[in-house]
C-alpha cells in the first residue's frame, strides 16, 4: 500500500475487516508512535520485545558490515518474523515513495492499494505531483489488481496511464467504486454490489473515504471470504491512535476544566490540514484551538493555510527529544503569517494551560503537526 495520506488508516480498517471475518493478519506499518514494536504485528499481536531483539540481531549478523539504512532494516525484520509464524494475509505499508521502498521486493502481491497522492517528501520524491505519482504508483505490478483512491485530475490520468502501460487492472474511486454518506451510515457501491455500512469508528469525514477504500480492497481480494457483517464490524471496531483521536484519560485531558476537549492528530502536510479543516465543520459551534509542532522538513505555512479563520488560539511547541524539529518560536512566525493569535510555548502541557487561561470560554484543543509529536504526547500521557 502506497500513497501520501491515509495509508495507516486504510490498513487499520482493512485489518479490522479481515480479522472480523476470521482471518489471521500480519501487518507492517511505519512509523511507530510510541514503541518500535508497533511496526510489526504478528497474527493480531504486536511483536514481543525479546522476539524483536532476536530478529534484529539476526538481520544485523546476516548483513555483516554492508551498508543498510533504517528504511530497509525494519521491513527486513518484519519479513523474517512473518516467515516464522503462519497467517492468512500480510498487509504492507510503504515507508517512503514506493518504487525504491523495501516493501516493493514482493513481486506478486495479491492486491495493490493506492491511497490519495499529493505533495509531500519533495526532498526525496520530487517537486511535482507527476514525479511523486510515478514514485508511489510504482508499487503496481503487471497483472495484479490495484484498488485506488481518487487523487485529482492530473494524478488520476497519470496513474491510469501507468497502470495501462504495465498491464495492471485498475479499480478507481469515482469510476469503479463509490462511497457516500447517508443518514445512518455509509453507502458503498460498485458494479457488483451495494452495501449499507455504519459510520466508521475513526473520527473525521475524511475517514469515510478511507473506509470506502478499505472496503473496495477487501472486495477486491480473491480467495478470502469476507461477509457484509465483517465489513460492518470492522468499520465499527477499528482502532488507529494519533489520527483525530480524542484524549479522555491521562494527565493532559484530566487537567482540563469542565467543558474542554483535547484531541490529537499526527497529520503534517497540506492534505492532512485540509482534512482537519473539513472536519472543522462539525466542530465550528465551539471555539477551536491548535497546538502545533512540526519537523523542519515540513512547511508550516502551507499546513496552516487551510485553517486560516478557523483557529482561535495557536500555541507552538518544539518536539522534545527529536532531532530536526522546528523550535517553537520559528513555528510561531508561520502562524502570524496567517494572522492567527499565536505564541510559542515551552511544552505541550504549558500550551494547554495557556490556551485554557487565555480563551474566554471552553472549547476544543487539537495537538497536531507531526507523528513524532503525537507519539510523544501518547507516551507522556500514559
Amino acid at each position: 500500500m502506497a500513497g501520501t495520506n491515509a495509508k495507516g488508516s486504510v490498513i487499520a480498517f482493512l485489518r479490522a475487516i479481515l480479522e472480523a471475518a476470521g482471518h489471521s493478519v500480519h501487518v507492517y506499518t511505519s512509523p511507530h508512535l510510541v514503541r518500535f514494536n508497533e511496526r510489526i504485528r504478528l497474527a493480531g499481536s504486536l511483536i514481543e520485545d525479546d522476539a524483536l531483539n532476536d530478529i534484529l540481531q539476526e538481520c544485523e549478523a546476516a548483513n555483516g558490515n554492508d551498508p543498510i539504512t533504517f528504511f530497509e532494516i525494519p521491513p527486513v525484520a518484519a519479513f523474517l518474523a512473518f516467515s516464522r509464524q503462519p497467517a492468512d494475509i500480510v498487509l504492507l505499508e510503504t515507508g517512503l515513495g514506493g518504487r525504491l521502498d523495501a516493501t516493493s521486493v514482493v513481486e506478486k502481491p495479491a492486491l495493490c492499494v493506492l491511497t490519495p497522492i499529493s505533495l509531500d517528501h519533495q526532498k526525496f520524491l520530487g517537486d511535482t505531483i507527476e514525479e511523486i505519482v510515478r514514485e508511489k504508483a510504482a508499487i503496481m505490478k503487471p497483472g495484479i489488481p490495484c484498488v485506488t483512491a481518487a487523487h485529482g485530475r492530473k494524478a488520476n490520468k497519470l496513474v491510469a496511464g501507468l497502470a495501462k502501460e504495465i498491464g495492471a487492472p485498475l479499480f478507481f474511486e469515482g469510476k469503479d467504486w463509490f462511497v457516500r454518506k447517508a443518514v445512518r451510515g455509509l453507502v458503498f457501491e460498485s458494479a457488483e454490489t451495494r452495501l449499507d455500512l455504519p459510520f466508521p469508528a475513526l473520527a473525521g469525514t475524511h475517514q469515510h473515504r478511507n473506509a470506502g477504500l478499505a472496503v473496495a480492497a477487501a472486495k477486491g481480494l480473491t480467495g478470502f471470504r469476507i461477509p457484509a457483517a465483517a465489513l460492518s464490524l470492522g468499520l465499527k471496531t477499528v482502532q488507529w491512535p494519533g489520527r483525530l483521536q480524542g484524549l479522555k484519560q491521562g494527565p493532559l485531558p484530566e487537567s482540563l476544566p469542565d467543558g474542554w476537549e483535547l484531541w490529537l492528530d499526527g497529520g503534517h502536510n497540506q492534505a492532512a490540514a485540509e482534512a482537519i479543516a473539513k472536519h472543522y465543520r462539525a466542530w465550528r459551534k465551539r471555539p477551536f484551538h491548535l497546538i502545533l509542532g512540526m519537523m523542519a522538513g515540513k512547511d508550516p505555512q502551507v499546513f496552516l493555510k487551510p485553517l486560516e479563520g478557523k483557529v482561535g488560539l495557536l500555541r507552538t511547541v518544539g518536539i522534545a527529544g527529536v532531532t530536526g524539529a522546528f523550535d517553537a518560536e520559528t513555528l510561531a512566525g508561520a502562524g502570524r503569517v496567517w494572522r492567527m493569535d499565536t505564541a510559542p510555548s515551552r511544552s505541550v502541557s504549558q500550551a494547554v494551560k495557556d490556551i485554557v487561561a487565555t480563551a474566554p470560554e471552553p472549547g476544543r484543543i487539537l495537538i497536531c503537526g507531526s507523528l513524532y509529536l503525537a507519539g510523544s504526547v501518547l507516551k507522556d500521557n500514559g
